[in-house]
């Protein structure tokens, strides 16, 4: 029998693709400088340097994010630098193609927040951007790839590879302890994953 180790990316591509998200490849290669990018832009209180969203686009793409991923128990999508994390993966790591699908469907969930209820989608309640999305996603429906799959995947990925959420969500523990396989979980935080 023979080990195989598999890298961070490796990881990630793996974990996406059983949560059911298809991850470009280019796209892992903005995990950490998106992260190192969205930190920098939260403590100068600004939209991250090498921004190519508009403000317009960047704040929708923001309040999408925080509506598939929002707080809860523990921090939502934007808590924890996703739009950012968007923001450089449309910047530096997406496809022309994808840049087009993303930009326009920014503009088109604004233009049916308009229509639909009169504002822009980031000054709708959080149950009509909700509703709002529910149908853009229920129009993809079998088509191999849409705005909707784009952004979702996008902010699930820098959701789950940011470091708030691999340190008090997932628990992540670069250096585990000494092995114990059968303790009951409600000693162990109620987490399967930190047993």
């Amino acid at each position: 029998m023979t080990d195989t180790l598999i890298g961070r990316r490796e990881a990630i591509r793996r974990a996406a693709l059983l949560a059911g998200v298809a991850v470009s490849p280019a796209w892992l290669m903005a995990v950490g400088p998106a992260f190192a990018k969205a930190s920098a832009g939260k403590q100068a209180g600004t939209v991250a340097p090498g921004s190519r969203l508009t403000p317009v686009h960047a704040a929708i793409a923001g309040a999408v994010a925080d509506r598939i991923l929002p707080r809860t128990d523990t921090p939502g999508a934007a808590d924890v630098g996703v739009p950012a994390f968007i923001d450089l993966l449309y910047a530096e790591f997406m496809t022309a193609e994808e840049r087009k699908m993303l930009a326009d469907g920014l503009n088109d969930v604004d233009a049916a927040a308009k229509a639909a209820h009169g504002g822009a989608f980031t000054t709708l309640t959080p149950d009509r951007q909700d509703a709002l999305l529910r149908t853009i996603a229920r129009a993809e429906e079998g088509k191999p790839q849409g705005f909707f799959r784009l952004i979702r995947s996008a902010t699930i990925l820098g959701y789950f590879t940011s470091e708030p959420v691999g340190r008090n969500v997932l628990h992540y523990d670069p250096v585990p302890g000494r092995y114990e396989g059968c303790i009951p979980i409600d000693q162990v935080g109620k987490r399967n994953w930190t047993a």
